[in-house]
């Protein structure tokens, strides 16, 4: 076969080296050199002459050679890697988990503390956990422990598991906030380390009027004389700086411990200011930003948003004010409608972005006090107007615990009795830190409270009236009462 190169290349037969030395020892393959040798068969007739084309060649083979070298392949896997994660966002993976149950009277799960004392030591409840183990490098906050407290007195109410550990965490969690009041500042702190010492002189705005809502609750609806003394002393104290605050959360946090206190003290003058006062703001908020497509308080939604509205409508009813019970109710109505996915199950807005007027909403993370807020307030609503509507939205948020969501896996932990941390756009978070096991077992005290309120779908439903106002008189004298009981050492 005859053969004739290109340009300036050249045809060379290899010339194979001998297969045996000199002695006759054959050589193995794998210790022969390549070979060095060979033999020109035939040659091209002339050099390549286009050398702009043969550059332009080399050139695009060694970008081309680019895009595999370590940076480039690296940077691509993070992309791909980047659009996984965007289309989870978008579309969430389902899981198959627990069926949620479809809840009659006596199917609720029932209350078991073991896990919020597994969080609780002789200071107060720790803030987070390792999986189900207390972290104590996070220390204890004013905002975990004032949950906690409106909590033991649901439990209080519903007289439901071991009442004598109930007092026991109840006594320990106003006692934390009784120690976080700064007399010097007129503030409760917020951050304590697990040393016991207090990281800042003031806390938040939030975390006061969290605190606020919590001895107004033990004031209005405790059982104990004691407790309702220590109770109103320290709300004496904590309710002139709620009118110089700026943030809606914390009006709304006021104003519903405000409300909780005035069950009990309704002729207390301080307390009648600040909830006109407070409320007022809270109204005028709405007025100022709330259009026909934006129904809300603020430009955004964050945390705890269901409080907001609570406080609003709540204050309506209790003033006999029909402007702001029905602008609490139209808000309520549409952060539940934005609160849901096709009309089918709960999804709360999530905290890594938040979700801001005119910019995509936040999907993930989940939290379980989105849950609890609104179930409290949607149960609320259901007491004031009779409107089944709300209890069916109430039972919507409660399911979210137990797999009705995104990716239909249980937050709450039937073993343990604690919580989830929320949920991800593939997971559940696992550790089961305070303010989640607290949020899920105050949703489902809320819920069984409720559940003799219940009626037949078929029952005409009664707006109740406003609440009847309580002999101020005698609740002054019982307010003293109870002051000098706990001055004396309580019970």
């Amino acid at each position: 076969m005859k053969v004739k190169p290109l340009h300036d290349r050249v045809l060379v037969k290899r010339i194979e080296e001998e297969q045996k030395t000199k002695g006759g020892i054959i050589i193995p393959d794998t210790a022969k050199e390549k070979p060095q040798m060979g033999e020109v068969i035939a040659a091209g007739g002339g050099s390549f002459q286009p050398w702009a084309e043969r550059h332009a060649m080399r050139k695009r083979a060694y970008e081309y050679g680019r895009q595999m070298v370590w940076a480039n392949v690296a940077r691509q896997y993070g992309e791909v890697f980047e659009r996984a994660r965007g289309e989870s966002f978008r579309k969430p993976r389902r899981h198959r988990g627990i069926r949620p149950l479809e809840y009659t009277k006596g199917e609720l799960p029932g209350i078991k503390l073991d896990h919020l004392q597994r969080l609780t030591d002789e200071t107060g409840l720790l803030q987070h956990a390792m999986f189900t183990i207390p972290n104590y490098d996070e220390g204890y906050t004013v905002d975990d422990n004032a949950r906690a407290v409106v909590l033991t007195v649901l439990l209080e109410e519903l007289g439901a598991g071991n009442m004598p550990l109930v007092r026991s965490l109840q006594s320990r969690y106003l006692a934390f906030l009784n120690h976080a009041w700064n007399p010097e500042t007129r503030r409760f702190r917020n951050f304590m380390g697990y040393d016991r010492r207090w990281l800042e002189d003031v806390g938040s705005e939030d975390s006061h009027g969290r605190a606020l809502w919590a001895l107004g609750v033990v004031a209005g609806r405790s059982r104990y004389s004691g407790l309702r003394g220590f109770a109103c002393r320290l709300f004496d104290e904590a309710l002139p700086p709620c009118l110089e605050f700026r943030e809606t959360r914390a009006w709304a946090y006021s104003l519903l411990g405000i409300m909780e206190y005035m069950r009990r003290f309704y002729g207390h003058c301080a307390a009648q200011d600040a909830r006109l006062d407070l409320a007022r703001r809270l109204l005028a908020m709405f007025e100022k930003n709330a259009s026909e497509e934006w129904v809300w308080f603020e430009d955004f939604l964050t945390y705890g948003n269901a409080r907001l509205p609570h406080a609003l409508f709540l204050c309506g009813q209790w003033l006999n004010d029909g402007h702001m019970v029905d602008a609490g109710l139209r808000a309520l109505e549409w952060i539940v409608q934005v609160q849901r996915a096709g009309g089918q199950h709960f999804v709360p807005i999530g905290c890594h972005g938040f979700y801001r007027k005119g910019e995509p909403r936040a999907r993930f993370d989940q939290q379980p006090i989105e849950a609890n807020s609104t179930v409290a307030a949607c149960l609320e609503a259901y007491r004031m107007t009779g409107e089944e509507r709300w209890w069916e939205e109430a039972h919507r948020a409660f399911e979210w615990f137990l797999g009705k969501n995104d990716l239909h896996l249980p937050l709450y932990h039937a073993g343990t009795g604690g919580c989830y941390d929320g949920l991800s756009s593939d997971r559940v978070n696992q550790n089961q830190g305070a303010e989640s096991t607290v949020s899920f077992l105050m949703a489902l005290a809320e819920m069984q409270l409720s559940e003799h309120l219940i009626r037949e779908p078929d029952t005409e439903a009664v707006a109740e009236e406003p609440p009847v106002l309580p002999d101020v008189e005698k609740e002054t004298e019982e307010a003293l009462e109870a002051a000098s009981e706990s001055e004396a050492g309580g019970e």
